[in-house]
């Protein structure tokens, strides 16, 4: 019984390999790996929790579970953009702990071939710690977030305690 639902969540792993759910954020357009992704929300009323870092903008109450959330855009220094009815939270699961990404709004789920995504450039005194890779769609590049890095475990620690 136990293999077989192993061999089960391998599947479902396979058949999400390589598919991103894709956002804009400004002019650039991001993507995620969907496994990671539980679940897209409007935006909801945020309590705001004294003493986290300006990105973790509070929490939000989503069916009696109490999640964290951080907004992209201040996360990744872009502007400030004031919340309207598109913008939304990505529900995330990243080291078994669940934060709200705020986003712009969503676009859609791409599937992404390997081949089809490079490294990032390394820049001399650059470091793109969020960006796993770029992947080529077209004509258009998707900036491909690595999900287990947008917060280091010292944020994630202190993220896992307001719960």
């Amino acid at each position: 019984m136990r293999q077989m639902e192993e061999e089960l969540q391998e599947q479902q792993e396979d058949t999400q390999k390589g598919r991103f759910l894709t956002f804009p954020l400004g002019n650039e357009s991001y993507g995620i790996e969907i496994q990671y992704v539980t679940e897209i929300i409007g935006i909801q009323p945020i309590t705001e929790v004294p003493e986290l870092p300006e990105y973790i903008r509070g929490i939000i109450n989503l069916r009696g579970k109490i999640i964290p959330v951080m907004d992209a855009r201040i996360r990744f220094k872009k502007p400030y953009l004031e919340y309207n009815d598109r913008t939304c939270v990505i529900v995330i699961d990243v080291k078994e702990v669940a934060i709200g990404l705020i986003v712009d709004s969503v676009s859609e789920v791409l599937s992404i071939a390997e081949e089809n995504i490079v490294p990032t450039p390394s820049i001399q005194q650059i470091k793109n710690k969020y960006i796993k890779g770029i992947g080529k769609v077209g004509n258009e590049v998707k900036l491909l977030l690595d999900c287990e890095k947008i917060l280091n475990d010292q944020e994630l620690d202190e993220i896992s305690n307001i719960e």
